[in-house]
């Protein structure tokens, strides 16, 4: 069945590259949609940003279905993170993207940025088959929240042909997360490491992942 919210989004992005996602963009979307304004803001209760929300979250979806058809089972752990994060870019409208980062930049939406990144990093660690329950749950998404972030402003800037260098930059990018978890293996191996490291991974050891029903922040030493 038609879903309205798709009605709206898809009438919505003809606009986001004059008006932004904007209050302006919302009312024209109405109008494109042939549907009632008060309707719409029902929908989006909070006008621009859950239309902003809501592009986000549908790029999010289109990335685990891709992903799902894929079989990546030859290729390294840190080339299917690359593989993911680069399929997610090129699932949306790089001005679309770019209107929703100026967006997100504005300090009274800047939580709904940062929600936006962990929730990319959560789908892609999830359709990769990520089956941590403990801290790492939420240190491979901070981390790859972080490098998200990073990728999308260089591929915002990026006039390459092909985006060329966006794909270089992730791959570097990657290599820097994959020394660091080099580093923290090689601090774990050593005795005086371990010891040192003792109190926090007792810690991290405690956390748990949220309820997929319940969402963040999870909790410490119950079931997830």
């Amino acid at each position: 069945m038609d879903d309205p919210r798709d009605r709206v989004l898809d009438a919505a992005l003809a606009h986001v590259p004059f008006d932004g996602w904007s209050d302006d963009t919302l009312r024209r979307a109405a109008r494109d949609a042939d549907m009632p304004l008060a309707e719409v803001r029902a929908l989006f209760p909070r006008g621009a940003v859950d239309l902003a929300m809501a592009f986000h979250r549908r790029g999010d979806a289109r990335l685990a279905a891709r992903l799902a058809e894929l079989d990546m089972g030859e290729m390294r752990y840190r080339d299917r993170v690359a593989k993911a994060i680069w399929l997610r870019l090129e699932a949306v409208d790089k001005e679309a993207v770019r209107r929703a980062a100026t967006l997100f930049a504005l300090p009274m939406h800047a939580a709904d940025g940062a929600r936006a990144l962990w929730e990319t990093a959560d789908a892609i660690w999830t359709a990769l088959g990520d089956t941590s329950t403990d801290g790492n749950w939420y240190s491979k998404r901070a981390t790859l929240s972080g490098v998200y972030a990073s990728v999308v402003l260089y591929w915002l800037g990026d006039d390459s042909m092909d985006q060329h260098e966006t794909r270089g930059f992730i791959d570097r990018r990657i290599d820097d997360v994959m020394r660091i978890e080099s580093a923290k293996s090689a601090v774990n191996a050593n005795p005086l490491g371990r010891m040192i490291m003792a109190g926090p991974n007792f810690v991290l050891s405690r956390l748990r992942r949220p309820a997929r029903t319940t969402g963040l922040p999870g909790s410490i030493g119950g079931r997830p």
